[in-house]
């Protein structure tokens, strides 16, 4: 058995990914409708109720637009903060999680670390199993010492690549908007996941995924010329998220 992840879709437009181990499948959050969600699972050889469990990182819709209907439909465990869980409506039970205490699910190790973004109490995981370290960071508008901290070791990473700072502020979203994504509590550029890079020992990293790509402010061009710097010594590939098809399975060996 390997641990291995693949995102179903990644963007502005709505998030989903998957961490397998062996029997245990695990959907960090539902972002998109039910009947989209079913169709990107079957893509990867996966039916819905293959799904262990869900966890929410936080309450925007592109993150838990299906979870509602997806949970009631399969019966699948929901797991987020509290504070998540009192901003979605019409979720039927829950499992609320502690930010900063570990968790297991079936066989895999779940522990989240909570990150500065404009929701009721967002947080992000890692996920570990067989060996093997798992991490992934979207919806930050900084980056902490404490998410150095739980990213550093990992055997692959997904990591937000949401935006161009300067076609961010000579595109087209109204001032208030941009002021927004480009907060400390908003989203991470491509130059900020740049630093988080180089702060990062690269020695164990075996995939790197770039995810919630912006389509009006960013480019896959864009993304690869600004990480550039911090690829340049690292022996991993990049790849990047789309919205609207799931990756490969990424396995980590």
């Amino acid at each position: 058995m390997t641990l291995r992840f693949a995102a179903l879709g990644s963007g502005s437009r709505g998030n989903a990914a998957l961490v397998e181990y062996g029997s245990t499948l695990l959907m960090v959050d539902c972002g998109l409708p039910r009947k989209v969600i079913e169709e990107r699972l079957r893509a990867v050889d996966r039916e819905p109720r293959d799904v262990t469990a869900i966890l929410v990182t936080h309450e925007h819709t592109d993150h838990s637009h299906g979870v509602a209907a997806f949970a009631r439909r399969y019966a699948t465990p929901l797991w987020m903060t509290p504070g998540t869980a009192s901003a979605i409506s019409d979720l039927v039970s829950v499992n609320t999680l502690n930010p900063h205490r570990e968790l297991t699910i079936g066989g895999i190790d779940v522990k989240p670390y909570p990150v500065p973004h404009d929701a009721r109490e967002p947080c992000q995981f890692t996920f570990a199993a067989g060996g093997r370290r798992l991490g992934m960071l979207t919806d930050a508008g900084h980056v902490t010492p404490h998410m150095v901290e739980r990213l550093t070791g990992c055997d692959a990473l997904a990591l937000e690549c949401n935006h161009d700072l300067d076609t961010l502020q000579r595109g087209p979203y109204p001032e208030s908007l941009k002021a927004r994504v480009s907060s400390r509590f908003g989203h991470l550029n491509n130059g900020q996941t740049t630093e988080l890079l180089q702060r990062l020992d690269p020695s164990r990293v075996q995939w790197l995924v770039g995810l919630h790509l912006s389509e009006r402010n960013n480019t896959p061009e864009q993304v690869r010329a600004t990480l550039k710097a911090a690829l340049e010594k690292a022996n991993y590939p990049l790849h990047l998220a789309t919205q609207d098809a799931p990756t490969q399975w990424f396995e980590l060996d």
